[in-house]
């Protein structure tokens, strides 16, 4: 038996993968065949990898606006790397191993041993999400992990880096083909590969041919070959217009409660005012009771009688300066405690009035994402409404045809002349 390997790069809808919600192409009645092999939180992984790396740095600057406040915020809202990468595998297709076929769950065996070996092989691509989906058509594998190097001479000395990370397991990359992600990605496959075989599945390598056949039907293998390969990226197409619109709906989601995060923050932070203004206006009057019994003690102690002697007068007066000893001590104690308590407060205060900050760009970056991708469902939406589903797909096929032929022309001409040299 010989199956197709399917290696693709998503774009990581972690709430999709946990099923916390549930797409068009799911089968909810399947959906606790999965497998969670890890869920963690991004945030949680951000600070066990990073927060190390980022206090030595902040302690080497010695300008403040060189300072890194959150390291998971500045690769998110940045353009140079991405918060994590996610990759999908799946043996063969819906044809050949469908989810609810003997052979659909023989693929999920073997996408399972392959996971179990998968960090171990990879210590720099530390994974936080992994699930094997089994509710939808074909059993496939989803991994997000976090790209990182140690030992960086630049930035911090342990940070996001996919070339970096590749380049520490020993892929250098060469020619614009051969760069450290495809040949990690062609390294991977070998590995599920050599599971497959431990399960009697030959790897069915597109684009090999046998010698002895003649070029008519050299020609319709190939043609065969690429029809198979095109249906494959048609599916991934729907499966990625499928992500596109939960995205849509996710971001949505999240603008909302982002919206009612900062609504109460700002409530939060209006009550937090007023308790600020309160106890100043107390801290101001222990200032006044301080200062009233703190200083000048012949202004409020009562004068000795005309024949009253100095031991009749202590002993008269002693209760009263103990009375006022113990009143000072304990305004002054209360004193101490306001003030540490509107020291707190102005610190809440001011942390709650930096996430407003914060979020305030979350909703303004949000809605530019919501609305670039609107506008890549309209404009699909509008193409397939003018030319029809169908010419659409044959289209998207004769382009991606194209893609593929010029790639293989371009290799094909490099190889002529790097022999030619």
């Amino acid at each position: 038996m010989k199956r197709t390997i399917s290696f693709m790069t998503g774009k990581g809808s972690l709430n999709h993968n946990s099923r916390k919600f549930h797409a068009k192409n799911t089968d909810p009645n399947r959906t606790h065949w999965n497998v969670e092999y890890c869920n963690e939180d991004i945030k949680d992984v951000y600070h066990e990898l990073f927060d190390e790396a980022l206090k030595r740095y902040n302690d080497k600057q010695t300008r403040k606006d060189r300072k890194i406040d959150d390291y998971y915020e500045k690769i998110r809202s940045g353009k140079q790397e991405k918060l994590f990468h996610e990759v999908i595998l799946q043996i063969g297709d819906k044809d050949n191993m469908g989810s609810e076929t003997m052979e659909g769950q023989l693929a999920a065996k073997i996408l399972d041993e392959y996971m179990k070996g998968f960090q171990e092989r990879n210590p720099t691509l530390r994974v936080f999400a992994a699930h094997l989906h089994l509710d939808e058509a074909t059993p496939h594998l989803h991994i997000d992990f976090i790209p990182y190097v140690a030992g960086s001479k630049r930035g911090l000395d342990t940070r996001v880096s996919l070339k970096q990370a590749l380049s520490s397991l020993g892929f250098k990359g060469g020619s614009r083909s051969e760069t450290e992600l495809n040949q990690w990605v062609q390294s991977e496959k070998e590995k599920l590969a050599m599971v497959m075989r431990e399960n009697e599945i030959e790897w069915d390598q597109k684009g090999t041919h046998e010698p002895h056949l003649s070029v008519l039907d050299y020609k319709k293998k190939v043609r065969e070959q690429e029809v198979e390969e095109l249906t494959e990226h048609k599916n991934l197409l729907e499966h990625d217009l499928h992500d596109i619109s939960e995205c849509v709906d996710e971001i949505q989601k999240e603008k909302e409660q982002v919206e009612k995060e900062r609504e109460a923050v700002i409530k939060k932070t209006e009550v937090l005012e007023k308790r600020f203004s309160a106890l100043n206006s107390k801290a101001g009057l222990v200032d006044l009771h301080a200062r009233e019994y703190g200083y000048y003690p012949e202004e409020w102690l009562p004068e000795a009688g005309t024949l009253e002697s100095a031991k009749s007068y202590r002993k008269r007066i002693f209760p009263l300066l103990k009375k006022v000893a113990n009143m000072i001590q304990s305004l002054y104690s209360k004193y101490l405690e306001l003030k540490d308590r509107n020291r707190k407060l102005s610190d809440r205060n001011m942390d709650l009035e930096n996430r407003v900050e914060r979020l305030r760009e979350e909703v303004s970056v949000i809605k530019k994402e919501n609305v670039a991708l609107l506008n890549v469902a309209y404009d699909m939406d509008r193409v397939v409404t003018v030319l029809g589903e169908n010419k659409v797909k044959e289209a998207i096929e004769v382009a991606k045809h194209l893609e593929q032929a010029n790639a293989k022309q371009k290799i094909k001409k490099r190889r002529i002349d790097r022999e030619g040299r």
